[in-house]
């Protein structure tokens, strides 16, 4: 890229480690404040990446994030919260990080460098153009990334991405360029800062509003959620009772019965109507 990186710049703020707690705190809450009118100003590029998505997701696509670093934690973080939150299969949205799940929890040298891998590491789970592919990346120039979109675009494949650099190499190579140029932040080029909760959002947005899309919620509730802890099981009852106006123990006896929260209220409300 011939203009420096926005995400490189140097920070708004000096002497750091010689602010007070106070000072550091307030100013860091400063700038993250600016951060959700960032995302605002791109809500039509990620309206017509969901489009695509949920129309792939429709016809049975699936829904893939690659990345590296804290871009890639996200996308892993975004993939695995869906299957508990939105009762979807576990191969309905996958995330990928480079250097594999080791990289969650520390550094995995030189995985983000090697621009072949992403596309050997999504054809381990069979994609095709019946997917949507989305590389993260906050610099926009992360070869691993890269390379896994050109590489899925050439098959035909949907892809996007999330970056918060303008026209970037990433940008340049999808068909659903999201860049929310957040600016220098607080430490320079700890992108994990502002650029990392600016796409955490934007994955937030995406996720919820296909899930929303393709059923996965009614009303407001996440009535197929995995009932996987007794806090969650609670939580069901309590919507089943609210949604039919039966008592607890009614409304226990039809969870323990049917599973689901959805199932239960609808085999409630159909056995009604036979009635």
């Amino acid at each position: 890229m011939k203009n420096k990186l926005t995400t490189e710049q140097t920070s708004g703020y000096n002497d750091l480690d010689k602010m007070s707690t106070v000072d550091l705190l307030s100013n860091m809450n400063k700038e993250d404040k600016t951060v959700a009118y960032t995302v605002e100003k791109v809500l039509p590029s990620i309206e017509r990446l969901v489009e695509d998505i949920y129309s792939k997701m429709k016809s049975g696509g699936r829904l893939f994030y690659i990345g590296a670093g804290t871009s890639g934690r996200l996308g892993v973080l975004d993939a695995s919260e869906c299957p508990p939150t939105y009762g979807v299969p576990d191969n309905l949205v996958i995330g990928i990080i480079a250097g594999g799940d080791v990289a969650l929890r520390k550094a995995v040298e030189n995985a983000e460098d090697n621009s072949e891998m992403a596309w050997r590491d999504l054809q381990e789970y069979n994609i095709t153009k019946d997917d949507v592919l989305i590389g993260i990346a906050a610099s926009g120039t992360t070869p691993y990334v890269i390379g896994g979109v050109k590489a899925a675009k050439k098959q035909g494949i949907i892809t996007g991405c999330i970056t918060c650099n303008k026209n970037s190499p990433l940008s340049l190579e999808v068909n659903h360029p999201i860049e929310l140029v957040v600016g220098p932040e607080f430490v320079t080029g700890s992108t994990r800062m502002k650029a990392g909760t600016a796409q955490k959002l934007v994955l937030n947005m995406i996720s919820t509003t296909v899930m929303i899309k393709l059923g996965r919620v009614r009303g407001n509730k996440m009535v197929n959620m995995q009932l996987s802890n007794k806090k969650l099981v609670n939580r069901g009852v309590r919507m089943i009772m609210n949604e039919l106006e039966v008592d607890e123990e009614k409304a226990n006896q039809l969870l323990s019965k049917h599973k689901s929260i959805q199932e239960a209220i609808d085999r409630f409300n159909l056995n009604n109507k036979n009635e």
